[in-house]
């Protein structure tokens, strides 16, 4: 257990700490770890730092719950149900594991590349990821977890694939625009900006290019004292409608159906090499066609 998880047990304190760690989410896959100070994150979250601490102990204990949780989402969703044929649970845990990645995609970013500031210890959370995925794609495929090396190899190869192709599918992550903007020039103390990375209202004389007809009033900077639902609502991951509208890129069940036949084209030859992991049959309804033969 992470030194971190062992504070905040009671109900309120582990909402707060489940909220730290979704604000912490977009800030360190936006911004570098060693970019970011334990005063930035605070101010982003609009709380004491001091609260931080308190939970997680060090800026590295906080990067280190972040990743731990956004893996345990990642497998759990992955997993699929249990209960369904070999063969459906291998294309449920392919949507799952494509769901987790269009809907939290700073959070997959993270998992997949190892974030920043990566050491030993967060590159094997990494790796414990990835072993988990290829243990549960082999319990959908053949009813159970252990396989032959070979096997193994084949579907460490068909995952990294996954992997960068699921990367261009979601898209590159958006330029930062809200902690670094204080590294650059914001004076201490002033209110975290709340419009970066989309059109701001700033006040009409300091912007002579604007017409008569916009209302002269602004409204005035929020103050330093920020909720931390606030700080959560500007932290949320995924943005915008999903994926599938990145560069025309196929949608969630095209691209599923996709990876699926990739896979089932992996098991195939593992058969070929491994006659005691015989692939799954093909079920007599499959996910949207992909052009080209089944």
């Amino acid at each position: 257990m992470n030194n971190s998880q062992q504070r905040g047990t009671t109900g309120r304190s582990q909402v707060r700490r489940a909220e730290l760690i979704a604000i912490g989410r977009k800030l360190f896959a936006d911004t570098s770890y060693d970019a970011l100070s334990m005063d930035d994150i605070a101010k982003h979250a609009g709380v004491a730092k001091g609260l931080i601490y308190y939970y997680f102990k060090s800026k590295r204990g906080y990067y280190l719950a972040i990743v731990e949780d956004s893996v345990a989402e990642l497998v759990a969703r992955a997993a699929g149900e249990s209960e369904l044929p070999n063969a459906q649970r291998v294309r449920t845990t392919i949507d799952g594991y494509l769901y987790y990645a269009e809907h939290h995609q700073a959070a997959y970013r993270t998992i997949v590349t190892g974030g920043v500031g990566s050491d030993s210890e967060v590159l094997a959370i990494r790796d414990a990821v990835r072993e988990e995925l290829i243990a549960t794609i082999a319990e959908g495929a053949y009813g159970h977890r252990e396989i032959p090396p070979i096997a193994r190899l084949a579907l460490v190869g068909w995952l990294a694939g996954v992997e960068g192709s699921t990367l261009d599918w979601i898209g590159p992550a958006e330029a930062p625009a809200q902690v670094p903007a204080q590294a650059c020039g914001e004076t201490p103390g002033e209110a975290p900006d709340e419009t970066a990375g989309r059109p701001s209202a700033q006040p009409l004389a300091e912007t002579p290019a604007q017409t008569p007809a916009q209302p002269p009033a602004q409204t005035p900077a929020e103050p330093p004292a920020q909720t931390l639902e606030h700080g959560l609502t500007q932290a949320q991951d995924g943005g915008g409608p999903g994926a599938s509208g990145h560069r025309g890129h196929p949608d969630r069940a095209e691209f599923g159906a996709l990876l699926v036949r990739t896979l089932r084209a992996t098991l195939t030859v593992i058969e070929e090499f491994a006659p005691e992991c015989p692939a799954p049959p093909v079920p007599e309804e499959d996910p949207v066609p992909v052009t080209g033969s089944p």
